[in-house]
């Protein structure tokens, strides 16, 4: 799937939260999209993603950002957000979500 297929609300919960903190991050959910059959796949394995980076957070900011690399408690605290806004929209049943058509 490619993340123009999302649900505004999945969208907005992890490319737009993860784009205004910095767009290395952005890049690493778009590919993470591209192995995943739907949406609640993609949330799911969103998730799996940031319990990783968590795990070993100076590890994953050395990985994923390229330049002007966040400070770790800025990054965790973004990983914390992005954990809580997925969690909200995995509580929306899918035929609740609002679909762009293209």
């Amino acid at each position: 799937m490619d993340t123009d297929d999302l649900s505004i609300e999945a969208y907005n919960s992890i490319i737009k939260i993860a784009e205004a903190f910095n767009h290395d991050l952005t890049l690493q959910f778009g590919v993470l999209s591209s192995k995943c059959n739907n949406e609640n796949e993609y949330l799911e394995k969103s998730l799996l993603l940031i319990e990783d980076w968590e795990s070993d957070i100076e590890s994953a900011v050395n990985k994923i950002f390229y330049e002007n690399i966040p400070h770790i408690n800025k990054f965790e605290s973004m990983l914390k957000e992005l954990k809580e806004s997925i969690k909200k929209v995995q509580k929306i049943p899918i035929d609740k979500r609002i679909y762009e058509e293209w």
